[in-house]
């Protein structure tokens, strides 16, 4: 059975009876897992390998784990310092923030891939313009360039742990101080003012091979008027044909208020995100929601999205998360990451 263009969650720390019947569903092809399916390492990886027994090819398992506030595991796992302390080693030792960065990228990989996690939705590409509250600390810094390269060593990082990277939000979600998650959200800005700005990062990660990309729920009507992860304007003429992405497009999640404000079916959200360019789409947080999309859905997978999704399973290089440990290069990573807040002038993390 080939990968559907649905990414959908599950509900607690082991499969229910309406979990595995979602995850069978033609159109599934991922699952995004959150704080909730966790206890530990050892569930985890039984979790991830049920999963992956259901299907062949396994169905993709994701999760937002960046560092900072956004880390969805905790126990067991390296605490991992939010972006932006990153940009700030960056502005007094900018050699030393590229070694961190790549050493952040390698461990946060390492982790969640030795557990059986095909990816995380990282890096996150925005720029800290200082407004935006739902970005802040996630973003590494205000200068494009700074982004950019900061980005591309973690992307480094996280291919040495066997993780492909995501970079987030497209075209640029730090400008704004709305959140999409909860409201409309709009960006006022030019398509030049947002070139040269917010698709800097993007730009030089695509042409460094970068693997996926998600959008943003967010409208920029000088360009479109409808979001971004909605719109063939930025995910087919700008992104494809523009900026030459070749890799998968992933819709942010299409229960977030930013896209209820656009469209109100779930059905019909799915339905436009996938005209429009993704090639997966998130159903997060609301069962009916997912249901009324598989059981309505009627999509034909290209072969060139098949191919993309194909592309998205993670490589595990280390086993288990007790043999990972055992891993010199990993170890000394892990004692490196810990003197952060030190070497950028703040508290140890």
């Amino acid at each position: 059975m080939s990968l559907g263009p649905v990414m959908v969650d599950i509900a607690g720390v082991d499969l229910a009876a309406d979990d595995v019947k979602r995850l069978m569903h033609p159109m599934t092809g991922g699952v995004i897992l959150f704080a909730r399916n966790y206890t530990d390492h050892h569930q985890l990886s039984d979790l991830t390998l049920k999963i992956h027994q259901l299907r062949t090819p396994h169905l993709l398992i994701s999760v937002d784990h960046e560092g900072g506030r956004v880390q969805r595991f905790q126990k067991d796992f390296t605490k991992l310092p939010a972006m932006r302390e990153l940009g700030k080693l960056w502005n007094k030792y900018p050699a030393r923030a590229r070694h961190l960065t790549k050493q952040v990228g390698f461990v946060l990989a390492a982790e969640l891939n030795a557990c059986g996690i095909d990816f995380s939705f990282t890096p996150v590409l925005d720029i800290d313009h200082g407004n935006s509250g739902v970005i802040g600390d996630r973003a590494f810094h205000q200068d494009p360039q700074v982004v950019a390269e900061l980005a591309h060593h973690l992307m480094l990082g996280l291919k040495k742990g066997g993780f492909p990277a995501i970079g987030k939000h497209f075209p640029g979600h730090g400008y704004i101080r709305a959140d999409s998650h909860l409201e409309k959200s709009i960006d006022h800005r030019s398509y030049p003012e947002i070139a040269a700005n917010d698709l800097i990062p993007f730009q030089h990660l695509i042409e460094a091979g970068l693997t996926g990309i998600m959008s943003a729920h967010v409208i920029y009507p000088q360009i479109d008027a409808k979001p971004a992860g909605f719109s063939t304007i930025w995910l087919q003429k700008i992104l494809r044909e523009q900026l030459q992405f070749e890799g998968c497009v992933f819709s942010d999640d299409l229960t977030m208020r930013g896209a209820g404000d656009y469209l109100e079916s779930m059905l019909l959200r799915a339905q436009t995100a996938l005209q429009a360019g993704c090639d997966m789409i998130l159903v997060c947080n609301n069962p009916s929601g997912a249901d009324e999309i598989l059981a309505n859905l009627k999509w034909e997978m290209p072969t060139t999205s098949q191919a993309r999704l194909a592309r998205m399973h993670g490589r595990n290089h280390f086993g288990s998360l007790i043999k990972l440990r055992e891993n010199g290069e990993y170890v000394h990573a892990v004692r490196e990451i810990g003197a952060i807040g030190c070497e950028s002038g703040e508290l140890p993390l």
